[in-house]
């Protein structure tokens, strides 16, 4: 029974099935995510009766390093091995104002985006809430013992938390919101709803589903401005087209004057990096509150699409901000250590076939 798989209500109900005062979720949960503490012995505000069964009954199970690199730029990779043998991989990226962590919500990924190295490889299973959090567990501590901490929040080293790793948050929904609402809880991580984004790749009814249980920021990876192109980047859009995501992220920020949707976009050569493209998307965005990423690609063995010139990205980039659309092209980062979009290298047990395999992460929803 791993304790970082429950949020403070349900550690409240499980202390009360063991007699104790509900209170001792919130005293836990502050040893655990804020201080760090995984030694039941060194909790000393709880009886010593308590953190005997609590050793006795109880873990606090996190994913293991395997290997840590650090790119020129300051960006870190971390492969790391969960308790069942797989792997996956997380991605730490320093700026001035910020230091965000990209982690991951499945081993693979369900999805089967002809332009996601990630969905190519197959898929094994959701991470639990603990996989999830144990992500942001390790990184906030780990980079806290090497003193890095983000510039803007001086207690913590992670100020922004992005669901943009490996697989489709919305796909493992139950276990995101619960790991997501951990984030923001005061007596863990206190991160608010601006420092989360989940990218999703259209799941239309867990968006609003999403609304109502964790409003996070929302970036959705959009990739082409017609169904035609579309179907065939992403193809869960034949089941939930442009029109009806559109419609679902216009509900997202209904009534929140200040909100904006992130719609990402990886630049194909000759795919959907056109000026016709580029005025189709300005003409589809027109009407929603948004910003664009547009995500240079990174080809990875056996893809079908090369990566635009840098005259074509920013000829596009032209285009969609003259039409007054908030656009900007991302930085690569970490691509010295292989972390840049689709760079990442993990390990999935592919159900499939049988056999362990390599699986990358595209990131391109990042």
């Amino acid at each position: 029974m791993n304790l970082l798989d429950y949020n403070r209500e349900d550690l409240g109900q499980f202390f009360t099935e063991w007699g104790e005062k509900p209170f001792r979720a919130t005293q836990v949960l502050k040893w655990v995510h804020q201080l760090g503490v995984t030694d039941f012995d060194e909790m000393t505000n709880l009886s010593k009766a308590l953190r005997q069964r609590l050793h006795t009954e109880t873990s606090l199970t996190i994913p293991q390093i395997v290997t840590e690199q650090v790119s020129v730029d300051g960006t870190r990779k971390w492969v790391l091995e969960l308790a069942d043998g797989n792997r996956i991989e997380m991605v730490f990226i320093p700026e001035d104002d910020r230091n965000t962590l990209c982690i991951s919500s499945q081993v693979g990924c369900v999805l089967d985006c002809s332009f996601c190295s990630t969905a190519q490889q197959g898929f094994s299973r959701n991470l639990t809430v603990g996989e999830i959090i144990g992500q942001l567990w390790l990184a906030e501590h780990h980079l806290r013992s090497q003193n890095i901490y983000a510039t803007d929040v001086q207690q913590r080293a992670i100020s922004n938390v992005v669901l943009m790793g490996m697989g489709e948050p919305l796909a493992n929904f139950k276990n995101v919101v619960k790991a997501m609402n951990l984030m923001r809880d005061d007596f863990s991580y206190g991160l608010s709803w601006r420092r989360i984004t989940l990218s999703t790749a259209g799941v239309v009814p867990a968006m609003e589903r999403l609304k109502q249980q964790c409003p996070v920021n929302l970036a959705v990876s959009l990739h082409a401005p017609t169904d035609e192109l579309r179907n065939e980047l992403v193809p869960i859009n034949k089941k939930y087209p442009i029109a009806e995501l559109l419609n679902a992220c216009r509900d997202y920020i209904k009534n929140e004057s200040r909100r904006k949707i992130t719609f990402e976009y990886v630049m194909l050569q000759d795919f959907n990096d056109t000026p016709q493209h580029a005025r189709q998307l300005a003409k589809l965005l027109r009407n929603v509150p948004s910003k664009i990423n547009l995500i240079p690609f990174n080809p990875f063995p056996n893809s079908p699409y090369q990566r635009s010139s840098q005259a074509r990205i920013n000829e596009f980039r032209d285009i969609l901000i003259k039409a007054g659309l908030i656009t900007v092209t991302r930085k690569t980062r970490g691509d010295d250590i292989d972390a840049a979009c689709g760079q990442l290298v993990g390990r999935v047990f592919n159900k499939r076939q049988g056999h362990t395999q390599p699986i990358m992460m595209q990131g391109a929803r990042g």
